[in-house]
């Protein structure tokens, strides 16, 4: 792969929280490198207000943050992704749409922190844990030689990303 700016989509089944994260830890780290993008199979319609809380709180720009599906990326005239991740189970497992230019994929599926249940408290707890799991998975991800990696290399390494650490437990 040449040196060049990447387009990356983050896909998420209601794209309102983990796949919305991604995008803005990717916005932020891989400025001038990646293009980031989010979408989900079946938009919640809103991004989720912790989501938009933890980035605020974050000093991350959440502008950009909208509930959208990724039909958006599939049609005539949209940009062409290099990468498509996944970040939860069920969107790995759905079928996706054809993807113009044959992006590299992988899974990178973290629990879902809007499913999070207790206190407010618990809840904004696991969407920093699943900010922290997608800032880490991103980091190794922005890491890679992608100008000099080959293809099938790549494809490997980006599978292993997906391996990470999954809970904060895990690493207890």
């Amino acid at each position: 792969m040449s040196d060049r700016l990447y387009n990356v989509l983050f896909l998420c089944t209601g794209n309102s929280a983990r796949s919305i994260l991604a995008e803005a830890i990717l916005r932020n780290l891989g400025t001038g490198r990646f293009n980031a993008f989010s979408a989900g199979s079946q938009p919640k319609g809103e991004v989720h207000p912790f989501a938009l809380e933890l980035l605020q709180n974050l000093k991350l720009d959440a502008s950009f943050a909208r509930s959208k599906s990724w039909e958006e990326f599939a049609r005539p005239g949209s940009p062409k992704m290099d990468f498509v991740f996944t970040v939860c189970d069920n969107a790995a497992n759905e079928a996706c749409p054809v993807w113009p230019g044959q992006p590299m994929t992988a899974h990178w599926g973290i629990p879902d922190p809007a499913a999070a249940e207790g206190t407010d408290a618990e809840k904004h707890l696991a969407f920093a844990d699943a900010y922290r799991q997608l800032s880490n998975r991103i980091s190794a991800f922005l890491a890679l030689p992608l100008a000099s990696i080959d293809r099938m290399s790549l494809q490997s390494r980006l599978r292993e990303i997906g391996k990470l650490e999954v809970s904060a437990a895990a690493t207890a």
